[in-house]
Parts: C-alpha cells; structure tokens; sequence
C-alpha cells in the first residue's frame, strides 16, 4: 500500500491523498466483506487525519472518490461497456498500478449497485414474520432457510441476520 507523505502542495497532497483513500478502502473491503462505501467512511477516519487535511478537504475527498466510482459503476451497469470506455482518453495515460486499484474499487462498486437495485426489486422478509413453502434467503450471509410449511422466520442460524428475501429459480 501506498505510504503517507504529506506535501507542500496542497493539490498533490489531496490527490496523493484520493489514491490512499481509495486504496486503502478497497483492500478494507476485500478483506472484511463490507460494502466499500461503508470503508471509505471508516478509512478516511483512520488515515487522513496522518496527511494533516482540514475537515472540509476530508469531506470533499471522501464525497469526490465515492462520486467517481459510483459514476463510473453506472456507467458500467448500463452500458455494459468496459470501464476505460468510461475515460474518454487513452488507458496508456494512467499509472497502471492506480488504474488496477480504481478498476478494482469500480467493480465492486458495479457489484453492490447491482445488489442493492436487485434487492429493492426483491419483497423483503424479516425475522417473526410468517412465510409459507419456499427457500428465503439471508441478506447478509446467503444462508438458505427451507420452509417445508408456513412457519415464523427465525434469525438466520449462521449469522444471525433478521433480513431475507426469496431464492426464485428461474
């Protein structure tokens, strides 16, 4: 990962900054399995204070580095077009190490955004509700609770999540 050095200039240590950022965030993700808008929040509080930004340059780095990946996983999710069309220049103009981590960050950005429409497509079910025959499944971890008659959801038995939705076998 890239190290923190603060320096004179305050627009290279910004993008010095957005670098480690989103770096930082998206190896948090990968390895925790949290969203990677949730490590953004929680990587900015551990490590820019160590760059010494102000509070408005922290929030302004945050709400620039989760605008362009999301911008870019939309442009992904209803494209269908690869990321480097999303450019508009040359791939050859970027450092290749910084294009890994910002194509990797807008994968998985691509990923959630897909989930969560798919999610609110999806009916939800929660734990003391009753469901009939079916397969739910937990939101949080994917367990498959089989319901072989109506019955009341428990939380799930692995993670202990409240939240489902039906498994739909199409």
């Amino acid at each position: 990962m890239k190290a923190l050095t603060p320096s004179h200039d305050p627009v290279e240590t910004l993008d010095k900054a957005y670098e480690v950022l989103l770096e930082r965030a998206l190896w948090k993700a990968h390895k925790s399995g949290v969203a990677l808008h949730h490590t953004i929040g929680e990587i900015r509080d551990d490590t820019l204070p160590l760059i010494k930004l102000n509070e408005e340059d922290v929030v302004k780095l945050e709400s620039y580095v989760k605008r362009d990946l999301i911008d870019a996983a939309r442009y992904r999710d209803k494209t269908g077009k690869a990321l480097q069309d999303w450019l508009g220049f040359e791939l050859a103009l970027i450092t290749h190490e910084f294009w890994e981590i910002f194509s990797a960050a807008a994968d998985k950005t691509t990923t959630e955004l897909s989930l969560l429409k798919l999610q609110a497509e999806i009916a939800e079910y929660h734990t003391g509700e009753l469901t009939g025959l079916g397969t739910l499944v937990c939101d949080q971890c994917a367990e498959k609770l089989h319901f072989h008659k109506p019955g009341h959801i428990p939380p799930c038995p692995k993670c202990s999540s409240t939240h489902f939705h039906r498994q739909n076998f199409e």
